[in-house]
């Protein structure tokens, strides 16, 4: 069984955060304990909050410039299908997936640990996603039983396809995720 944080708990929020978030967490927490308990135990109760911002300054210095991205994305954007297909491919079985091509409305199924996911990327060039693309592809995902539906895009989602995809807990690829997955 895989062990999960939630979106929402504190740890997680000070991951996404910047790292001297953390660390103001931190030395609050600190002061905080030890108007309470000896220092050793202050630090002690504190040291999770130092963790986490050398694992967020850790993220953040590997993390891709805004530039990086951008670049990224107008190299993917230029590539053939077969050339963007291929790039994936190798991100998804750098990430320990089984991948395997697939038709319709699906273009890849990937397996690791047991479990199905279905991916589709076909249309990774349009400039705007509406519901359609995602509509097909959980309607293929709820006919082959997936344990979970991935859309890739490069372009923009509307309002209602972003919706959709939250409902419907499809994962959508895009952005600093697609540029280090497909390494243009």
């Amino acid at each position: 069984m895989q062990l999960k944080m939630s979106e929402k708990s504190l740890f997680a929020v000070l991951l996404r955060s910047p790292w001297w978030v953390s660390v103001l967490v931190a030395f609050g927490s600190f002061l905080a304990l030890r108007l309470i308990v000896p220092e050793v135990y202050a630090f002690f109760g504190s040291l999770p909050f130092v963790v986490i911002a050398v694992v967020a300054t850790w993220r953040q210095l590997r993390a891709p410039s805004a530039s990086r991205i951008a670049a990224g994305l107008e190299a993917l954007r230029a590539m053939s299908w077969e050339g963007f297909a291929r790039a994936l491919e190798e991100g998804f079985r750098r990430e320990g997936y089984g991948v395997k091509r697939a038709e319709g409305a699906v273009d890849f199924e990937l397996e690791k640990a047991g479990r199905v996911s279905l991916v589709c990327a076909r249309r990774w060039k349009a400039s705007v996603t509406g519901v359609e693309p995602l509509r097909e592809l959980v309607a293929a995902g709820q006919k082959r039983g997936a344990g979970e539906c991935v859309y890739v895009c490069a372009g923009e989602m509307t309002g209602n396809a972003r919706g959709f995809a939250k409902e419907k807990a499809v994962r959508v690829v895009e952005g600093v995720e697609l540029v280090m997955l497909a390494r243009p």
